[in-house]
C-alpha cells in the first residue's frame, strides 16, 4: 500500500488543479511526475568498486 500512496497523491493533486481550472499547472505536474518515474526506471544503478 505504501508504494501506491505517491501515485494516489499525485492523481489527487492533478484532479484538484484541473477542477480549479489550473490545467496548465496540472499538466506540468503530470509531466514532471512522468519524467521522474521514467528517470528512476532507466537511470543506471550505482555500484561500488569491487
Amino acid at each position: 500500500m505504501k508504494g501506491l500512496l505517491p501515485w494516489l497523491g499525485v492523481l489527487a493533486l492533478v484532479l484538484l488543479l484541473s477542477a480549479l481550472r489550473m490545467r496548465p499547472l496540472a499538466t506540468a505536474v503530470s509531466l514532471a511526475w512522468l519524467a521522474w518515474c521514467v528517470w528512476t526506471w532507466i537511470r543506471p544503478t550505482r555500484r561500488g568498486p569491487r
